[in-house]
């Protein structure tokens, strides 16, 4: 199948209802999205498909394409999207493994509601589990990306 994974085409082999979570991380090598939970209940996997955020790791494979996939790898090369600026601005990670999953959902928060209250953010990222308990750094990372992003 072919895929469009950060704007590039990649060409794989993988049986249609592989999880498009171990076709980024196994075949195509993009290890940022992360294993957590597997179903779909933690957020860690967390990608966007035609901007939508879903969940890899029960998304198949074969329902990406043709669709436009967004990896954490595929927000900037170098840290420079408003979210990623605003998650180090404010600290927010602290072991990280969750963080790009929660970062996944925040952009398609802000490209929904570029001025978020806080009960849109709460809404919008209570599908994403912290286990080190960072919520208030990520809804205050929310609010200054959504700065950010104004100038």
């Amino acid at each position: 199948m072919k895929l469009r994974v950060n704007g590039s085409e990649h060409e794989v082999t993988a049986a249609a209802d592989m999880p498009l979570l171990w076709v980024l991380r196994d075949l195509i090598g993009l290890t940022g999205t992360k294993f957590g939970c597997g179903i779909a209940q933690c957020g860690a996997c967390t990608v966007h498909l035609d901007g939508a955020p879903v969940r890899s790791c029960v998304t198949p494979a074969s329902a990406a394409e043709g669709k436009a996939i967004t990896t954490i790898e595929g927000l900037s090369a170098d840290g420079s999207h408003p979210v990623q600026r605003a998650w180090t601005e404010i600290d927010v990670v602290q072991c990280g493994y969750c963080q790009s999953g929660q970062i996944m959902s925040a952009v398609a928060l802000l490209a929904a509601k570029p001025d978020p209250s806080d009960a849109d953010i709460d809404a919008a990222m209570s599908g994403n589990i912290c286990r080190c308990g960072t919520y208030q750094r990520v809804r205050a990372a929310v609010h200054k990306a959504a700065e950010l992003a104004k100038s």
